[in-house]
This record gives C-alpha cells, sequence and structure tokens, in this order.
C-alpha cells in the first residue's frame, strides 16, 4: 500500500490548536535569568500591527499598579495595588477568585504598588507593602501560611519633622517586590529602609514632586531572605548593610567608582566623623526593589540594593556604605555572600540598584564563552559583570544624557541629569540572547539637588534639608537596544514623549514591548527601532507587559493602572491582546 506523507509544515498546520504547544509565564521574569524573552511565532514585525484587545479585567481598585502577571495551567494570577490578587481565566478574563488583604498599617513607604506574585506547587505567594509575607492556595485564594517579614513602622519617624508645612509625605517598611521560589524556598526582599520622603507628584504628568533627606537615626537595614515554602519558617536573611564583624560598612573611604568616576566626596571629614557616627550601620538602608535573577548551575542569586540611609542627605554616614547602591551575589542554599560590586559607593544621590539583573552569556573576541549579569542602572549605562567574580567586563554607551553626575548640593540648586529618577528605575529591561540585543526603558529627568532650610518656630530651630526635585525644562523618555556583540554599543534609540516608566518585554520573533504613563502600549522592531503599533489603554502603562499562548494563540498582556508617584493617570484594568481569530 502506497503512502502519502504530508510536508512537516503543512502537518503543524492540520494540527488542531490545542495539540500546539502553550507556553506560560510563570515566574516574574519570564525565567529564572529574568530575560523577559517569550516565544510567540504567530506574533511578528508583520503580524503585530493586526493585535486587538481580546479582554480586559477591571478590578475595582485604581491605583498605582505595577504588576508582572504571572499565567500558569490556563489561569493568571495578579497582585493588585494594596497586594490584593486574583486569580483570572488566562483565556477570557473571569475572576475565579480574590484575596483581599488586610494591612497593618497605613503607613507606606512608596505607594501600594506590588510588582507581582510567585506561584510554585499549587501556592501562590504575595509579599505585601506592609511587609507580610503570604501563601495561598492556588485553587481556592485560602491563606495557607501568613508571616510578618518586618515591623512595617521599623524605618518610620514623624515624616518631615521639623519641616512640617514645608515637606510632605512618608516613609515606612514594605514589600514591593515579587518573590522568587526556588528549590522550595520563597526568596523576597524589604524595601522603605533608605530614609526618605517620597512626595506623591503634584505637577505635570511623569515627574516627581521632590525626594527629601534630613540627617539623622532615620532607617532600618534591608534584607534578602528565602522561606520555606510549605510552613512560611526563615531559612536565612542576608542583610544589605555590612555589619562590623563582617568587617563594617565604612569600607575603603574610596575616591571613586569601581569604574574610575570621581565622587566629589569629602574623605578627611568622613573620617574625622567616623567615631561620632558608628552606629550609622544600624540604619543603614540597602531597600531590595526587584526580584532576584538564579543561576541554577553556580547555585547563586543576584540582585540589586537600594541607597543608603538617611537618602539624599549623608552627613551622618561616613564610609563606603556597603553593600548598599550594589549588585550583589549570594549562595540561595544558605544566604552567604559571595561577591558584590558597589555601583556608588556613599551614594547621596538616590541611585538604587534597582532594576532587576539579568543572566545571558557573553562571547569575547576570543571565542571563549563568560556568563554574566546585566544591570541597567540608573546612571544610565548598563552594566555587564563576571557572573562567577562580579569583575566589570563593561558598560554600555550611555543611553541618556549625562551631566554633573555626583556633584554636591548646593543652595542654589545643583543640576544632575540623570538624578533620583534615572535612567533606568526599577523598570525590568529584556535580553534578545539571538541577536545580542538588550533592551531598557529609561527617562531623562534633569534634577536640582539643593540644600535647604527649614522654617523656625517657636520651640524649633531652622533644620537643614536635602531636597532633589525636577529641573523646570523638558522632559522625556528612551527605548534603547544596547548591543551586546559589540560590548555595548547601542544599536538604536527611540525617544517616547514620556519619560518610561514599567519595562519591556522582548519576543523572540523580533518585536519589543512597552508603555508609557500617557496610556500607550507600544510595539517596536527589535532590529531597527521602528515603531510598528500602538494602543490607547486609557491609564498609564506603568507595568511591564508579558506574554503567552493558550491553545495556539498568541496573548500580550499588560496592567494599566497608572503611577501617582510620577503624576500618571491611575486605573484597574489588566488589557490583554492577540491576533484576530
Amino acid at each position: 500500500m502506497r503512502r502519502h506523507l504530508l510536508p512537516i509544515a503543512l502537518l503543524a498546520l492540520a494540527l488542531p490548536a490545542a495539540a500546539q504547544k502553550d507556553r506560560d509565564w510563570p515566574t516574574f521574569g519570564l525565567d529564572h535569568a529574568n530575560t523577559r524573552l517569550a516565544d510567540l511565532p504567530a506574533i511578528t514585525p508583520k503580524t503585530v500591527k493586526k493585535l486587538v484587545p481580546k479582554w480586559i479585567y477591571q478590578s475595582g481598585v485604581a491605583a498605582t499598579f505595577q504588576a508582572t502577571p504571572i499565567v500558569t495551567g490556563g489561569r493568571m494570577y495578579v497582585s493588585l495595588p494594596g497586594s490584593h490578587v486574583v486569580a483570572l481565566d488566562a483565556r477570557t478574563g473571569a475572576e475565579l477568585w480574590r484575596y483581599t488583604h488586610r494591612k497593618r498599617t497605613d503607613k507606606l513607604c512608596c505607594g501600594p504598588a506590588n510588582r507581582g506574585v510567585a506561584v510554585d506547587d499549587g501556592r501562590v505567594f504575595v509579599a505585601t507593602v506592609d511587609a507580610r509575607l503570604v501563601a495561598l492556595d492556588a485553587a481556592t485564594g485560602k491563606p495557607a501560611w501568613d508571616i510578618e517579614l518586618a515591623r512595617p513602622d521599623s524605618a518610620l519617624t514623624e515624616s518631615g519633622e521639623g519641616i512640617k508645612g514645608e515637606v510632605g509625605g512618608g516613609s515606612g517598611v514594605g514589600a514591593a517586590a515579587a518573590p522568587l521560589v526556588v528549590d522550595g524556598k520563597v526568596i523576597v526582599g524589604i524595601n522603605g529602609v533608605g530614609y526618605g520622603l517620597h512626595i506623591d507628584a503634584q505637577g505635570r504628568a511623569g515627574q516627581l514632586a521632590a525626594v527629601v533627606g534630613i540627617a539623622g537615626k532615620y532607617g532600618g537595614i534591608g534584607f534578602l531572605a528565602a522561606f520555606d515554602a510549605k510552613t512560611g519558617k526563615r531559612v536565612w536573611q542576608f542583610d544589605t548593610v555590612r555589619k562590623p564583624q563582617d568587617g563594617g560598612w565604612e569600607g575603603d573611604f574610596v575616591e571613586r567608582t569601581a569604574d574610575g568616576l570621581p565622587l566629589n566626596r569629602d574623605i578627611a571629614a568622613e573620617r574625622a566623623n567616623a567615631g561620632k557616627y558608628a552606629d550609622a550601620w544600624e540604619y543603614g538602608g540597602g531597600s531590595v526593589w526587584n526580584a532576584p535573577a538564579y543561576d541554577a548551575k553556580s547555585g547563586l542569586l543576584y540582585f540589586g540594593t537600594g541607597n543608603p540611609s538617611p537618602q539624599i542627605n549623608d552627613s551622618t554616614r561616613p564610609g563606603d556604605n556597603l553593600y548598599t547602591a550594589s549588585l550583589v551575589a549570594i549562595d540561595a542554599r544558605t544566604g552567604r555572600h559571595a561577591w558584590h560590586f558597589q555601583q556608588i559607593p556613599h551614594d547621596k544621590w538616590g541611585y538604587d540598584v534597582a532594576s532587576p539583573p539579568l543572566l545571558f552569556d557573553h562571547r569575547e573576541p576570543d571565542g571563549r564563552v563568560v556568563p554574566v549579569v546585566g544591570q541597567a542602572s540608573k546612571l544610565g549605562w548598563f552594566y555587564v559583570h563576571d557572573r562567577a567574580t562580579g569583575a566589570l567586563l563593561y558598560k554600555s554607551d550611555a543611553f541618556v544624557p549625562q551631566d554633573n553626575l555626583f556633584a554636591a548640593a548646593s543652595r542654589e540648586g545643583t543640576r544632575i541629569t540623570p538624578g533620583v529618577a534615572g535612567g533606568v528605575n526599577w523598570s525590568p529591561a529584556a535580553v534578545d540572547t539571538q541577536r545580542g540585543l538588550a533592551f531598557v526603558a529609561a527617562m531623562h529627568m534633569p534634577m536640582r539637588y539643593w540644600i535647604k532650610e527649614s522654617a523656625a518656630t517657636a520651640d524649633k530651630p531652622a533644620q537643614r534639608y536635602d531636597s532633589m526635585e525636577p529641573a523646570d525644562e523638558a522632559q522625556w523618555g528612551v527605548l534603547a537596544a544596547i548591543d551586546l556583540k559589540q560590548r555595548g554599543r547601542l544599536k538604536w534609540t527611540v525617544k517616547t514623549d514620556q519619560p518610561l516608566i514599567g519595562g519591556v518585554l522582548a519576543l523572540k520573533s523580533g518585536v519589543v514591548f512597552t508603555g508609557e504613563g500617557d496610556g500607550h502600549l507600544s510595539a517596536f522592531d527589535s532590529l531597527s527601532g521602528k515603531r510598528l503599533w500602538r494602543f490607547q489603554t486609557g491609564a498609564g502603562v506603568n507595568a511591564p507587559p508579558i506574554a503567552y499562548v493558550l491553545d495556539g494563540k498568541p496573548y500580550v498582556a499588560v496592567a494599566a493602572g497608572g503611577s501617582a508617584i510620577w503624576g500618571y493617570r491611575q486605573g484597574d484594568a489588566v488589557v490583554v491582546f492577540s491576533l484576530p481569530d
């Protein structure tokens, strides 16, 4: 009997859609390397212009929305503002269950935003804005356990004490970062310990109102910790401030960054004050703003740390302030320190290492392949390090304008750029390993760095405080493609109307997505930067897009809820797109 064999391509087309491979988005960065590089063959530079909304879920919680949705097993899990969690049908958006979180305090560091959940072994894990870690049953949303990460008021003082009427805002301890589950351990950090007053924007969209620093014993010690996923028991904790018994947080009082930039420090004065402020490390700061990357082969976790405390004002914290403003690698089994690279010793500009690191391989000119970790910085460079040692291999060309870096505050207002906003703020980058490109969502927001003084009152003298405020000049965003094969040369940049806060999604097919605070989600060609498509969601797109495939259908999803701290329109939607049926 003669048989006719269909060509492979025709056979694939003949298969029912359900037989084609589903592709989940199972963890914050898509994979443990945080690549955010999704495989959606149907969405290409030619077809992306056909994307249309498939469903919209409105939560009823209209507030700053920064979450990365997690998609696994046909369900989407989303952390809402205030650390509430919903499970949705990933095909239709129907709500399956909702967990309502009851905060223990209203004194939050940086608003209600949470950056996502973790899902593993039938449980959903959420780290909350009031510093708790909660495990939920993935089928029902009922809590399995609920533990305290830290006291939410442990870094609080009277906000703006002594300068009331001139400065408002607040600071407290919480957890904005999405958890990561590795080998049965839930790994998460806290933020809000790098005491500074984060004030909601009251000016034009896309700008901070001010970030203020006050000298004194404010703040706390940040950490990354691991918890048993079944019980919630703390397994280990790595503190982001180096303690005296481990060598001290003062470091070597370096005059330059590790890559050779002068820090304009008064080293003599700092050394003279070291004894007077010997306990400054107890309030040292070092928030953890994002989920780490994990290398299963080496067993190392990689994460960034925030500014030292107090933020902006450095007068009571002499020394390098280790391990703040650093990229850090630790052992995932024990939490032991492996290496650190301090981007900004003695940081007084708010240059947190806030964007999550990502892992990829770098090929040297001699053909050697080096496993590396990259990090998109507030300074406006993409740093690439040897993953095993932390040695800096190279940094990219600057992708935003740079002027007056590491300049001191003044009574006239010193103009610097990038300032406390970045560069790349907390927004996740993406890496296309096939094309050798990294994509970053950045901003140009020049700042003025002031020394100010409060008005004296009958019972309080005038008090100095330092303030970093947006300069009265043009601001914009930058989407940049960094050529990793050319050691960080810029392949292309696209200027956007709004400073970019949210993050990047890349597709293997050659498309890059990012959102803007004016409500647009846009798609660009990976190789040229040409804008291919955009859609108005109705609220600020200040969260990273994701992608997944179900029943052979490709989907792109994003949270559209804006951001109060940047003055962007708030909303309550998850918007999901696909190609027409």
